[in-house]
């Protein structure tokens, strides 16, 4: 940010205004990828004070990135590309921007619409082109000739920002912008005036009525479960939830994406929900459900909440979406979340009871035979991320890919004292582009960055590392199984076909790719060495990133992940 901005700027008077009108919504980064069409506003944006632009050629690469810049930054962050084919690549990472509610300004270099269709290079249909998975989309004119065209523009960029940066319900937003050639000129930069559109920030509150009603819908259950899915850390809303959590009634369910961390909470879903017998799935069916966040990752407590429904199910959504996950909902609260869990942690059941306590007992029971059966468990996935999570420094971000690498992470407990903030895209929960949101946030922190991806994921996003925005902060544990080791955990697993079309079995090593962008490589291939390169890791190369392989067996993993849940069973 402190480089020296150039004192000329793009002449096309759209592409100016972009730029300081983004400066002005307080845009600070910009991922701009390389092409003709958008070179008008590459120029602008590279001019503008307040606004460093970051190059990252491939496109789909490009946009991961920028979503772990806004998803570490909690701002919206400008992508730039040019006309075709590259706007479609943007794609995957806007739809899990969509569904994780993180701020991106999708601006997209086109042709002027007229030459659509006409068999001109370059050229597809753009407009309104990520309809289903934005939250807005936006065509500008080719020029502000008239008046109102200068008015249009202005008023549509700030209704722009100001959607993409919703209180409470964040996401990607579309600009079209079609430019005529010659597109590499440049004027001096001068004071144009724009102005821009503020949405002062309000707190949506129940009215008296509906809060007694609730209240008293409230006070009545004797079982009660919150869930917090995905979610970005909020240390305010972290104390208010274990205030909540001391109500004897009330049990606050939990993954590491939720980012909610207290020994008061249950974490270990998939655990507790697992060593439910037939007889406690229905002793420990929730009569009120509340649910907050995003997604969960956990399908076992999918399953058994839209079998053991609760009476009733309140969704927290300030967007007043319908999210009826588990086939209960009842509620749809448009309210902000601290000030009803405020509100919420302020009243408590008549009497008390033992809901929470039970359900805390058996929490506690499943980490304590985790640790147990990590002990014996020979080097294999389960082994892996036990002494992986054990060495992640303090003060933090852990970054963890799709498939397994967080059903394995959400098994083991989180320490609030370690001060660990946990990412995921389980928006969609894609692969595509797991390592190139970890590089956008280390790139945005002074934080030690770590990534835990599987093989499949890191290289189908190996385009990653062909970025000179590499942070030194940023460290990368390849689990590699030789194959996709989430379809051996479950019911894929029985098909002839697993190895050739589904785990898509293979014998390749991140050796070769971190030697070719000249990033520091360990392996790994027992616990001694395992233990041994996670020191070096964090305490070699200092000035670069870096990358450790660990393999191991891909069927035995299988095996030994079942035997946990058996385990569990066995235990009394």
């Amino acid at each position: 940010m402190g480089v020296k901005k150039s004192n000329k700027t793009s002449d096309k008077s759209i592409a100016r205004m972009l730029a300081e009108l983004s400066a002005m919504k307080g845009i600070r980064h910009v991922v701009i990828s390389s092409g003709s069409r958008n070179a008008p506003l590459a120029i602008a944006f590279d001019a503008q004070t307040g606004i460093e632009s970051l190059c990252i050629i491939d496109e789909r690469s490009a946009a991961f990135f920028a979503l772990g810049i806004a998803q570490q930054t909690n701002k919206p962050v400008g992508l730039i590309c040019t006309s075709g084919s590259a706007v479609l690549n943007y794609a995957p990472a806007i739809s899990e921007a969509f569904y994780q509610k993180i701020p991106l300004v999708v601006i997209t270099a086109d042709r002027p619409h007229e030459w659509v269709d006409q068999d001109d290079g370059q050229t597809i249909r753009q407009q309104s082109i990520y309809a289903n998975y934005c939250k807005a989309s936006f065509n500008l004119p080719v020029e502000t000739v008239h008046p109102d065209e200068f008015w249009y523009v202005q008023r549509t960029v700030s209704e722009a920002f100001n959607r993409a940066a919703e209180p409470g319900n964040e996401g990607p937003v579309h600009i079209n912008v079609p430019f005529r050639e010659p597109l590499y000129k440049e004027v001096e930069k001068g004071k144009a005036g724009y102005r821009t559109i503020d949405i002062p920030r309000t707190v949506r509150q129940l009215d008296k009525e509906d809060e007694k009603k609730l209240l008293s819908a409230w006070n009545n259950a004797q079982k009660k479960i919150i869930i917090c899915g995905l979610h970005k850390p909020d240390k305010e809303l972290n104390k208010l939830l274990a205030r909540l959590a001391d109500n004897s009634s009330v049990a606050v369910f939990t993954e590491t994406t939720s980012n909610m961390q207290s020994g008061k909470f249950i974490g270990n879903v998939d655990a507790v929900v697992d060593s439910f017998n037939e007889g406690d799935k229905i002793v420990f069916q929730p009569e009120l459900l509340i649910t907050l966040g995003g997604p969960v990752t956990s399908k076992k407590l999918k399953m058994y909440l839209r079998k053991y429904r609760p009476h009733q199910h309140w969704h927290i959504s300030p967007a007043a979406e319908h999210i009826d996950t588990y086939q209960s909902l009842t509620n749809v609260l448009t309210v902000d979340e601290k000030y009803f869990i405020d509100l919420l942690s302020r009243h408590h059941s008549k009497g008390k009871n033992k809901y929470h306590s039970n359900l805390a007992s058996i929490s506690r029971r499943g980490y304590k035979t985790l640790r147990i059966y990590c002990k014996k468990t020979p080097f294999s996935d389960f082994k892996v991320m036990d002494i992986i999570l054990d060495n992640i420094p303090r003060n933090s971000d852990l970054h963890l890919g799709n498939s397994t690498p967080i059903r394995y992470a959400n098994l083991f407990e989180t320490d609030a004292k370690n001060n660990i903030k946990y990412f995921c895209n389980r928006g969609v929960s894609g692969i595509d582009g797991v390592t190139s949101t970890a590089t956008g946030a280390a790139c945005s922190t002074k934080r030690i960055v770590t990534l835990i991806t599987g093989d499949v994921g890191f290289f189908y996003d190996s385009n990653a590392l062909w970025s000179k925005h590499l942070s030194s902060n940023l460290r990368i544990i390849v689990i590699n199984n030789r194959g996709g080791g989430i379809f051996r955990l479950i019911d894929s697993k029985d098909t002839p076909l697993l190895e050739k079309y589904f785990e898509a079995k293979h014998n390749m090593s991140a050796e070769g790719l971190a030697r070719a962008h000249n990033i520091p490589y360990y392996a790994a291939q027992n616990e001694n060495e395992l233990e041994q390169n996670m020191d070096k890791l964090y305490k070699e190369h200092k000035s670069k990133p870096a990358i450790l392989e660990v393999f191991t067996p891909n069927e035995l993993n299988a095996e030994i992940w079942s035997g946990y849940f058996k385990s569990l069973k066995n235990e009394d």
